[in-house]
C-alpha cells in the first residue's frame, strides 16, 4: 500500500469517527488539492451545516460531500427538489445532473440567490435533493468562450477527475527530502518587459509561475535550461499563471506539447480569458504567415488541465508548499501569488503585474500577508521619472481630445489591449455620454474587446465593489450601453465607419502589433481631422512605441508577401493615467504599507532602466536588499 493510500486510509478512519453514527462514510479520495468525502447519507450530512467546516478545521484540508451514486435519486426527481428550494428571481437557465460524481451544476442569472446567505440555500438544496449543487452564472451578455470553455469541460470531466486524482496523490506524497532550501530561477523579464517565467525551487518541488512571450519580439523565456523543461516536461510540478495577458500565459500551452501532465493554478475567469487570448494568438500567428509554437489542442488541454482557486483560499499545490491567490488589481482575474513553503520555513510573493489604487473596472492590489520574506515585485514603470497621471485628469485629457476630434468632424481611434484598458475606456466613455461630457456618438469595439466585456460580465465578483453592484441590475449594467457596437463585418463595415460621421473606435492590438488596428489605420492613418489616442504601454520595438515617438510613416503589408508605406497625418495623442500598471508612486506604495515588509525584493518585468532605478530606490527608502536581476540568475534563499 503506498503512503498517500494509507493517509487515505486514516482519514476514512478519522472522518468516521467524527461524523456523527447515523452518518456514513463510503470513500474518501483526492481531487487536486480537495478532499471529497463519499456518504451513502447525504440529506443528513447537509443538515449538519458545522459538520464539513468542523473537519476541514479539523483535518487542515478543504473538503467537499458528496452522495454515493448509489443512493442518488433520479434526475427528474431531485430537478423538482432543487426548484422547489430555489427563489424564482434566482433566474435559473440550466440545470445539469452528473451522475457519476452525484454533483448538480445549477446555472443562474444571480447565483447569490442560488447560495444563499452563508451558503443556506446551497445546505437546503443538498437535504431536499440529496445531490451536492455547484453554482455558475448565466452571463449577462453572451460569450462563446464562457459557454466553449463549460461545454468543454462537461465533456471532459472524467478525464478531468482522473487528472484531478493524479494531482491529489502528487500533491499529498510523503516528503522525500531530507535538506531544505528554497530558490528562484529568471526565465525571462529580467531588465525588460515580456515572456515572463519563474522557477520557484526546493528539494521537493518545482512550480513554473507563467509562461509568457515579447511583444514585438520573437524572444521566448528560456525553458529548456535544467531547471525548467531541460530535465524533462515531468521536472515540473506545477504551473502557476497570474493573469491572461499574453506577456504572461501565451506559451503556457506549449508546456503540454513537450509532455507536460500537471496542473495549472489560477482563478476562474484567467483560465477563460487564457483560453480566449492563446487561440487569437494562433490565429494571428498563421494570419501572419509564422508557424504557430503549437496548435489548439495544446489550449484545450491546458484549459482541462487548470485548477481554479478564489482570492484568499490557502491551497495545498505540492507536499512543502501552499498557495494563496489576492487580487492584483491589473486586469480580471489577475493574482499576487503568494507561496508558503515547508511548515514555515519562507513565505515568497510574486506580484505578477499590479496596480495599487483603484480603478473604475478593480479594487487596488492586495499587499496584506502574513508573512513574505521575499517580494518578486513587477517595475514597468520603476524608472525615477515613470509617475503617471492622476485617473481623474487623464479622464479629463481624454474627454477634451474627444470633444475638439469631433468638433472636426474626425473620428478617435483607440487602440487598446482587449482585457482591461478597454472595459476601463469604455466605463469612461458610457459615463461621459450620460452625463453629456461628450456627445452621444457611436463606440465601435473591434477584435476581441466585446468577448473579453462578456467574460467581465460573467465575473463581477472579481470587479471593482461599486460596479459588481450596477452589473448585479440589468437596467444599470454600463457594458449594455447602447452606443457600443460590435464590429462583425470586418472590411466593408470598416470602412463604412471611416467614411460615416464622427465615432470612437477601440481596437485590438493594444500596441499595434497586428490585429484589427492595422486596418483602421489603413483607412484612418492619412485623415488629419482623426485623432490616435495611446492610453496603454508601449513596449520598445513595437509599431505602437515608434508611432509615439514620432514616425509618421509606418510599413503595412499589401498582400502577396509585400510591403508598402503609409504616410500617417492623423493627430497623434497619448494620454497616461489609464494603465494597468502601478507607476512609481504605487510601486512604492506596494512596498511601503506591507507589514511585515519582505526581507528582499526582486525588481523584474520592467526595462534595465527602470527595474534598477525601482531596486535603489527602495534599497534606500526602505532598507530593503534588492536585486535587478538578469534572465537565467538563480538566488536562493535558505
Amino acid at each position: 500500500m503506498s503512503a498517500v493510500d494509507r493517509q487515505l486510509e486514516e482519514l476514512h478512519e478519522t472522518i468516521t469517527e467524527a461524523v456523527p453514527a447515523d452518518i456514513s462514510v463510503t470513500e474518501v479520495k483526492y481531487e487536486g488539492p480537495e478532499l471529497v468525502v463519499y456518504t451513502r447519507d447525504p440529506k443528513r450530512f447537509a443538515r449538519n451545516g458545522d459538520l464539513i467546516r468542523d473537519l476541514a478545521s479539523q483535518l487542515r484540508k478543504r473538503i467537499t460531500v458528496r452522495p454515493d451514486p448509489a443512493v442518488l435519486s433520479r434526475p427528474d426527481k431531485a430537478r423538482e427538489d432543487v426548484m422547489r428550494v430555489i427563489p424564482d428571481e434566482a433566474g435559473v437557465t440550466d440545470l445539469d445532473f452528473h451522475e457519476d460524481t452525484g454533483e448538480v451544476v445549477i446555472e443562474a442569472e444571480k447565483p447569490g440567490l442560488v447560495i444563499g446567505r452563508h451558503g443556506s440555500t446551497l445546505r437546503e438544496i443538498a437535504q431536499e435533493a440529496g445531490w451536492t449543487p455547484e453554482v455558475v452564472r448565466t452571463p449577462p451578455i453572451e460569450s462563446s468562450t464562457v459557454s466553449n470553455v463549460r461545454n468543454f469541460l462537461k465533456q471532459q470531466r472524467e478525464e478531468r477527475r482522473d487528472i484531478l486524482e493524479r494531482v491529489g496523490r502528487q500533491i499529498h506524497r510523503e516528503k522525500m527530502a531530507d535538506e531544505e532550501w528554497v530558490r528562484i530561477t529568471t526565465l525571462g523579464c529580467s531588465r525588460e518587459v515580456g515572456r515572463a517565467a519563474f522557477i520557484l525551487s526546493t528539494p521537493e518541488t518545482r512550480i513554473l509561475i507563467d509562461a509568457g512571450d515579447k511583444p514585438g519580439s520573437d524572444d521566448v523565456p528560456y525553458l529548456q535550461v535544467p531547471e525548467a523543461l531541460g530535465a524533462g516536461a515531468t521536472n515540473i510540478d506545477a504551473v502557476v499563471l497570474t493573469h491572461a495577458h499574453l506577456d504572461h500565459s501565451a506559451l503556457v500551452p506549449l508546456l503540454f506539447k513537450y509532455g507536460y501532465d500537471g496542473p495549472i493554478y489560477t482563478t476562474e475567469p484567467t483560465r477563460d480569458l487564457m483560453g480566449l487570448l492563446t487561440l487569437d494568438y494562433l490565429d494571428v500567428a498563421a494570419k501572419e504567415g509564422r508557424t504557430p509554437p503549437y496548435d489548439s489542442e495544446m489550449v484545450r488541454e491546458a484549459i482541462n488541465h487548470t485548477i481554479p482557486l478564489e482570492y484568499g483560499d490557502v491551497t495545498d499545490i505540492a507536499p512543502d508548499i501552499k498557495l494563496t491567490l489576492h487580487n492584483a488589481g491589473h486586469i480580471l482575474g489577475s493574482a499576487v501569488s503568494h507561496f508558503h513553503i515547508g511548515d514555515g520555513l519562507y513565505n515568497v510573493a510574486f506580484s505578477g503585474d499590479i496596480h495599487y489604487e483603484d480603478t473604475r473596472l478593480f479594487n487596488g492590489a492586495v499587499n496584506d500577508f502574513p508573512r513574505v520574506e521575499t517580494l518578486v515585485l513587477e517595475s514597468t514603470y520603476g524608472g525615477r521619472n515613470d509617475y503617471q497621471t492622476d485617473q481623474a485628469d487623464a479622464e479629463e485629457h481624454l474627454k477634451e481630445v474627444i470633444n475638439e476630434t469631433v468638433e472636426q468632424d474626425g473620428k478617435v481611434l483607440i487602440p487598446a489591449f482587449a482585457v482591461g484598458r478597454s472595459q476601463e475606456i469604455m466605463l469612461v466613455l458610457e459615463e461621459a455620454m450620460r452625463k453629456g461630457e461628450i456627445p452621444e456618438i457611436p463606440i465601435h469595439l473591434d477584435g476581441m474587446i466585446w468577448e473579453a466585456t462578456a467574460i467581465h460580465t460573467t465575473y463581477p465578483e472579481y470587479l471593482r465593489d461599486d460596479l459588481r453592484d450596477r452589473i448585479f441590475h440589468d437596467d444599470e449594467n454600463p457594458f449594455l450601453a447602447e452606443q457600443f457596437n460590435q464590429v462583425d463585418g470586418g472590411e466593408d463595415e470598416r470602412r463604412e465607419i471611416t467614411d460615416g460621421d464622427p465615432a470612437i473606435i477601440l481596437s485590438t492590438s493594444g500596441m499595434v502589433t497586428g490585429g484589427p488596428i492595422m486596418s483602421w489605420l489603413e483607412h484612418l492613418g492619412p485623415d488629419p481631422k482623426s485623432t490616435m489616442v495611446f492610453v496603454g504601454y508601449q513596449a520598445q520595438g513595437t509599431l505602437g512605441r515608434r508611432i509615439q515617438s514620432g514616425w509618421d510613416e509606418i510599413p503595412i503589408s499589401s498582400g502577396g508577401g509585400r510591403s508598402d508605406r503609409l504616410s500617417l497625418e492623423v493627430d497623434v495623442e497619448t494620454v497616461d493615467g489609464f494603465s494597468g500598471h502601478a507607476d512609481r508612486q504605487g510601486l512604492e506604495d506596494f512596498v511601503k504599507t506591507m507589514n511585515p515588509r519582505p526581507e528582499k525584493i526582486l525588481c523584474v518585468h520592467g526595462d534595465e532602466r527602470s527595474t534598477q532605478e525601482l531596486s535603489s530606490a527602495l534599497y534606500h527608502k526602505y532598507d530593503i536588499r534588492t536585486f535587478a536581476p538578469k534572465n537565467l540568475e538563480t538566488f536562493r534563499f535558505v
